[in-house]
Order: C-alpha cells, then structure tokens, then sequence
C-alpha cells in the first residue's frame, strides 16, 4: 500500500485512512474545485512511527520527495530553490475532526536565501519577511518547542518601537528585525534553527505525527469517545502554499454553507484582508463578516458561493469550509461536515429535506436525541455563568434558580405564595413527590442518575442535580454548607441540569423557543419508525406534556400519588389500620369518588388513545408515619396528658413495626397487597371502570389498560382477576347498564415472569417491562446504593461499560426481555408489549427494544421527542442508513 497519495489519486471516500482534512482535499480535488496541490501521508504511517519509537519509517522520506516533484510540477515552483521557491504547509487531520487539537506548520521552505527569492517572485518584500518571520515562530513553537510567550514578547517590543497596533502595521525593516531576533531565540532556546528545507519537512512532519498523542489531543478523544475504532492516527498534509497576505486582493477566511447558530440557509462566516489562516483563529485582527466580500469582491463571493454549495450538495451536509484568496484567485484549503447548534442542526435537517438534497431517514440520523433534549430545556445564559459553589450529577436537564427550601411542605406553602423554590434534601423519599411538583427543580446531596429524586424529575420535566456531595444539608438549622458558604433557607440558588453546577444567587437562563422544525422533524421521524411511543404519567398535566409532544397514550399511568394527597393519605391511613375485611372496604368506600375524579381527568385528556393505569405498588408502610416520628408525636402527647390519642399513636406505632420490612423492594408489595389486601385492588377497578363508564356514556373512546405489578406467577393475575378486577367490574355495569372495554395485562419487572413468559401470557393481554426493577433482580443490586457507593467505581474500572440503571444491559436483562417475547407471544401471537421503566425513555435503549420486537416504549413526557427521534433511529438503521448505533 502506497503511504503517500497525491490529491489526484486518494480514495475521498476512506476518511480512515486520509483523515478528514485530507479526504476533503482529495474529492475537491477531483471535483476540479481550486485546491493547491498537495499529498496525504496516511494514517497507516503513524501508527508505523509510533511503533517504531516515535520515528519515521525507513523510506518515507524518498515518497515524501516524489510527491514533492509532484507539487512541483503542478505549481512551477521548486522546493528549496533561491529563484522560484515552493513553499508549503504540513497539517494533520484525523479520521474525524478534532478542531484545534494538533499541530499545523505554514510557510515551511523558507531561509535566509529564499527569503530574497520569495520577494523577487512575489514583487513584495515585506509579504516575503512576513512569511519569514512567521515560518520562524510557528516551526520554533510547534516543532521545537519554544514557549508561544518568548516569540510573543518580541512581536510586542518591536511593535511598541515603530509604533504599530497591529502584525499589519509593521513595515519591511520592522519584521527583518523581528526575524533577527526569532533566530537569536531559537539559536539561544535550541542551538540553532534549521536552514535545510528537507529537514524542516522532515522534523514538521515528526512533529504532527507526534502531536496526535499530544495530551490536548488524548483528552479531546477521551471527552469526545473517540475510540480507535473511529479514528488511530492522524494524516499529514503536505499542500503547496496560498498566501492570503500577497497582494491588496487577497484574503483569508472560513465559511459555512448556512447559519450554524440559527440555520438559515445563507453563507455564514468571516475573512480578514491581507492575512494567513492563523489570523483569524487568533484573534489579532477583528475580521469582516463574508457579507461584507459581497460588496467589496463581488466576482470573489460569487465564487466562493457557488462552490460552497456545490460542495454542501455533494456531502448533503452543511460545509465549514476554510479559503484563501491570492491575489483575486480563490483557493479551498478545507471543507468538513460543519459543528451546529441543536436549532440549526434540526432546521438544516429538515430544510434539506424539502429541498430534496436529503431523503426522510438522511434528515432524520441528521439530528440526534441530544439535538432535541437541549432545544426543550431553559440554560444558563454562557455570558453571565459565575463561578458553581458544587457540583453534582446532572440527573436531569435545564437551568433554573429559586429559593432554597428544606422540606416538601415548605416547598408548597411557598410556591402557593408565587415564590419560585429549588426543594434542597440530603435525598429524597416518594413522600416528596408534591415538593417536587411545587419546586421549580431538586438538588440533594446523596443519590446517583437513577435514585427518586432523579427517576422522579426526569419523569416530570423537573431540572436536578444530585450526588452534590460537598454539600452538608443541617434540617435543624434550615440550611446547607459548602467550602464554607452557607446558604439558608429563602436564600436564591440556580442549579444546572445539564452540567450538575450550583450556582449562589439567580444566574440568567433562556428560555426554549420551539421552532416549527422541531415538530416537523418528529413528524418525519413518526413517518419512519415502527415502534409506538406512549409516556409515562401521573398527574394530568403530565398527561398534556405528553399529548403536546406527540405521545400516542399512556403506557404508565402511577396511582399512588393519588392516595398520597393530603384530604386522601388520613382515609388511607384508616384502610391500612383497618382490622378487619369489613373496615377495610367501609374506608375505601370513601376514596373511590376520589380516585374517579382523577381518572376521569386523565382519561379525558387522553381521549381516543390507550391508558395503561398500574394498580397499588408501592408498600404499605410508606404511607405511615416513620418509626421515629410516632416515638416524638407519642412523648410530646403524653408530656401535654393526651393519653387517648397516645394510645392511637402506639396502635399505629405497632403497625408500622409489624410493616417496616428489611428489603421493602423484594417484600410485601405490588400484586402481593393485592392479594393480601383485595380490597385495595377492588376499589381502584371500580374507580377505573366507573370513571370510563361516565365517559363513555357522554360519547367519549376511552381505551383502558390495567396492569398488575410484581407479577411473578401466573395464579397472581388468576387471583386477582377473579376477586378483584371481575366484581369491579360486575358492579359497574350493574351501576351503569353498560360494559366497559378494558385490557388487563402485567408488568413484567421479576425474573420469573420472565422464564414463565408464557404461562402468563395465558391470562395477560398485555407485558410492560419494568427494566428498573428487573435490572435490581438481574444484578441483585439496589439502585439507590449502587449510585453512591460503587457504581462510578465499576464504570471507571471498566467492569461495567455503563451505567445498567440508564441503558438496558444486553447481555443479561436483555436476553431476559428476548426470551419473554418470544415466549409470551408463542402463547398470545398478538400480544402486546411495551417498556416502562426509565430505559425507555434511552436512546440506545429504545434501539434494542426495537430490534426485540416491542409495540412501544412509555417514557417521561419530556421525553417524548427523544423517544419518536430515537425510534425512527432504530428503522433508519436496521435499513443500513445510519451506520451506528449511539
């Protein structure tokens, strides 16, 4: 294989083995656009030079030569010639674009004699000092070694002599000086600099293989996932020079072929007059937008227009491309895909579509589910970011501020009064939830990516961060400490979803604007994908989240906050406290119009779309008071002489003893109440079917699921079917005179419903995966531990390649999810089945539940978008058009 490839003969199409920069430059090549000549070292060479002990291999050099005579030729000029010098430039570029991070040598070819030789051939002597003196600082700083700030200090002296404000200013005497005085720095830092222009390419092209494990270069891969897979080396770039600073009409400059901030389909970029690439990223002089070119170079824009789109209709992809303009005659020295923002990422996407540059599925793998979620959440405003007091785990996304409050209760009395409020806890307990509702967003100082409170603001579009370990939360003294702040309670904080920052006081954010695009891009996504989407939802304004963002029902409607509101949680109290069947059914008798109401609400805004309602799940014990607080409640009332509600409370206290369970997760909850308590179930079927009933009669289609939880044998849903679900039901028609439609199905979140698939599929009409509790049973861990004590141990150790509570493990819980299918279905071929848990709403989750054969995935309602986009994602790719999973 050839290690060195002219422009003319690379394969454009191997970005692995040319690297980006010099696939590029090859297809413009060979698309007859304006490139200088130039070759490709390969890929393949450094990986050799690294191999072989930071050396170039034997040989290289003499290719290097030939393709050298090649640029020769092509140009006229002749390197290392003191009459017609050919100057060039030595780049990198690696399979994918790692901006900034290695090395570039311009002007290389250059010395004391050629200098003389580049002013007869370009008629200017200062442009010939210029590129002199700038050869010198580059190849010392980059090649050699020598601090940027040494070169710098000269540049300033000499400027403050002849009185220049700027590079531009200096004349031809002022810039031999400057040239002097590099030599003397390089002679004095490294023994001398150079003169032989074979060697300078020689140690130039050491110095780009060199500066791809450069430490800047090795964490850019890290921060970015750059696997060797995707990219093992960096190419080198030998490019005959353009100069931009020869002559009144030339210039140098980087465009986009549209808007990237805003996506609007127009050239977007800067140039600077009479200047070399290194100007503009550098800031030395302020450039002029390209809008300016179309009235001061007409003919030059032009150009630079109809290439750039004939480029962007090649690639389909918006170009970022860098120019150079050399007395009039334009040069491309560089096009790569251009780095958008998420609006101008979605807006180009679908603007290519209806232009027909992109086909459905092109547009959609053009926009990613990041590309969604940072459009729907506010951020912190990047002009006005302070300094974070903490950092925590960025558990769920946007930017809000708020007064710091300690407790639930607190959260609402304020939020009651208009005050914004950020509820702050060392974590947070399911009888939080309607804090969470009031607070404007949740920090704590314990818990990982999927503990309550991150389960529980991911589910209802509430920023948290969590795990903020520095911060010491003291309940007694209403107020937290960190690194010696102390913030009390009213105190302003903002916190940051998307990065885990704390911020002390009200930090500016943006607010989300919703562009049409956004909604046309899902509705191609929808046009495409095969798997349904559906939210899960507790209260109605979730439920109107998820109809806005295009949700095709409920595939998880939650019914303990229904028993959790305050005029409910005392009549619950009494059903739990109940001694006897009898009492049980007396209390509920009391809730049932209650829980209607709620249906009744839910089911109307989600009209003509299926409702899946999970019966009681949690355990019983957490509606009663803890341990502690009847031990204080019973003290204080028998300090003040109450001893008959003493006795109440030590009744209750021996209740809550008897329920208090070592492992609440695996014990006496879900359908295990339900058999233990049939009541419980009775009461939530009649609240149900008399709710649809009502509906119904009025001429509304309700489409009603009810989903037993923690099923793990068959003769549970038996159970419950006949004496629960079948008497609720009974008597609602006997109330109404009309049958109500209804499906009954299981959530499938235990190890055994998974191997006896289908044994329960005889009486299920539905599975829903609850992947949060089957992944606990599959590892035998529990999630809120896992998160703080070890899993961030097994992820930077490599035991574990991601988080299992945030994407579905494969290889375990997977192939659990593969077999129910398969088994579920031999029994029920029609057998609808869905996702619950919080994977659902996982990009590379939702991939694998399609290629499973799920019907849907229910996700939290802000997620919705990412879960259709992802969706269509998994079709775009099972037909070969994205190349990857995420």
């Amino acid at each position: 294989m050839k290690r060195v490839l002219t422009f003319e003969e690379g394969d454009y199409e191997d970005n692995k083995l040319l690297g980006g920069k010099g696939a590029g430059l090859a297809m413009m090549t060979q698309m007859g656009l304006p490139v200088p000549p130039g070759f490709t070292i390969t890929t393949e060479v450094c990986k050799e030079f690294y191999k072989n002990g930071e050396r170039l291999p034997d040989g290289l050099m003499d290719e290097v030569k030939e393709g050298i005579k090649y640029i020769e030729r092509k140009t006229g000029k002749r390197f290392g010639d003191k009459e017609n010098p050919l100057l060039v430039s030595v780049r990198s570029g690696a399979a994918v674009s790692m901006p900034g991070m290695m090395d570039t040598v311009l002007n290389l070819g250059i010395n004391d004699e050629i200098v003389e030789g580049l002013a007869k051939q370009s008629g200017d002597l200062r442009f010939a000092y210029d590129a002199y003196r700038r050869f010198i600082q580059m190849f010392g700083q980059i090649v050699l070694g020598i601090e940027h700030e040494k070169f710098e200090k000269i540049m300033d002296e000499v400027k403050e002599r002849y009185k220049a404000k700027s590079d531009a200013e200096l004349g031809v005497e002022a810039l031999k000086e400057i040239v002097e005085k590099f030599k003397e720095l390089v002679k004095k830092e490294k023994g001398g600099f150079p003169e032989d222009p074979w060697k300078q390419l020689e140690m130039a092209i050491e110095a780009v293989f060199r500066s791809w494990n450069s430490p800047r270069a090795v964490y850019y891969r890290k921060a970015n996932k750059i696997t060797p897979d995707i990219a093992d080396g960096t190419a080198v770039n030998v490019v005959a020079m353009v100069f931009g600073n020869m002559g009144e009409k030339s210039a140098t400059g980087v465009l986009f072929t549209r808007n990237p901030a805003t996506g609007e389909n127009e050239l977007y970029g800067e140039y600077l007059p009479k200047a070399q690439g290194e100007d503009v990223v550098a800031g030395i002089r302020t450039p002029k937008g390209i809008e300016e070119m179309k009235k001061e170079w007409p003919d030059v824009y032009e150009q630079l227009y109809d290439m750039a789109k004939k480029l962007e209709r090649l690639k389909k992809e918006v170009q970022d491309i860098e120019f150079t303009v050399e007395n009039g005659k334009v040069y491309l020295l560089q096009t790569r895909n251009g780095k958008m923002n998420a609006l101008a990422r979605v807006r180009t996407a679908v603007d290519m579509y209806k232009e027909g540059l992109l086909s459905k599925e092109e547009a959609i793998v053009r926009v990613k589910p990041e590309h969604i979620q940072q459009l729907l959440y506010p951020r912190i405003d990047e002009k006005s970011r302070p300094k974070p007091i903490a950092k925590g785990l960025a558990s769920s996304p946007g930017a809000v501020s708020g007064h710091a409050v300690f407790d639930a209760d607190t959260a609402v009395k304020w939020a009651e009064e208009g005050k914004d409020v950020i509820l702050v806890r060392v974590e947070t307990k399911p009888d939080d939830v309607h804090g969470f509702y009031a607070s404007k967003g949740i920090l704590t100082s314990r818990g990982g990516m999927t503990s309550h409170a991150s389960v529980v603001a991911r589910a209802i579009g509430k920023p948290c961060v969590v795990g903020a370990e520095s911060i010491k939360v003291d309940y007694d003294r209403r107020l937290f400490e960190v690194n010696g702040v102390v913030v009390r309670e009213g105190d302003i904080i903002t916190i940051d979803g998307f990065s885990g920052e704390v911020y002390l006081g009200k930090v500016k954010t943006v607010e989300p604007e919703l562009p049409r695009e956004f909604f046309e891009v899902l509705e191609l996504a929808d046009s495409v994908r095969r798997l349904g989407v559906r939210a899960n939802a507790d209260t109605p304004e979730d439920a109107r989240i998820a109809r806005k963002f295009g949700a095709e029902g409920i595939g998880l409607l939650r019914t303990e906050r229904m028993f959790r509101a305050p005029d409910r949680l005392e009549i619950f109290r009494n059903v739990i406290m109940a001694s006897s069947s009898e009492e049980r059914e007396k209390a509920l008798e009391k809730l049932v119009p209650l829980l209607k109401k709620d249906f009744l609400e839910m089911f109307e805004i989600m009209e003509g779309l299926p409702v899946t309602v999970r019966l009681f799940d949690p355990p019983l014990h957490e509606f009663l008071p803890s341990i502690e607080e009847l031990l204080t409640e019973i003290y204080e009332l028998k300090m003040r002489g109450e001893h008959e509600k003493a006795k109440e409370k030590e009744k209750m206290l021996s209740l809550v003893k008897k329920l208090v369970e070592a492992n609440p997760m695996m014990g006496h909850r879900g359908v295990r109440v339900g058999i233990t308590h049939p009541e419980i179930y009775r009461a939530q079927v009649k609240a149900i079917l008399e709710a649809a009933a009502e509906l119904i009669m009025r001429g509304k289609n309700i489409k009603v699921q009810i989903m037993i939880p923690q099923v793990a044998d068959v003769n549970e849903i038996k159970y419950v079917k006949e004496h629960c679900i079948e008497p609720a039901r009974e008597d609602v028609e006997k109330k109404y005179g009309i049958k109500v439609p209804f499906k009954v199905g299981t959530m499938i979140e235990v190890v055994r419903a998974c191997l006896t698939a289908d044994e329960i599929a005889q009486e299920a009409e539905f599975f829903s995966f609850g992947t949060n509790d089957l992944t606990q049973g599959v590892f035998t861990f529990s999630r809120d531990d896992v998160e703080v004590k070890f899993m961030a141990d097994y992820l930077e150790k490599g035991i574990l390649k991601f988080d299992v509570f945030e994407r579905i493990d494969e290889k375990g819980v997977g192939k659990l999810m593969e077999m129910a299918v398969k088994m579920g279905r031999s029994t029920r071929p029609d057998l609808e089945i869905g996702i619950c848990g919080e994977h659902g709403g996982d990009p590379s989750s939702i991939h694998f539940c399609h290629k499973i054969g799920l019907t849907y995935v229910s996700a939290s309602p802000m997620r919705v978008p990412i879960a259709r986009l992802a969706a269509a994602h998994a079709a775009a790719y099972e037909k070969g058009i994205l190349p990857s999973v995420y």
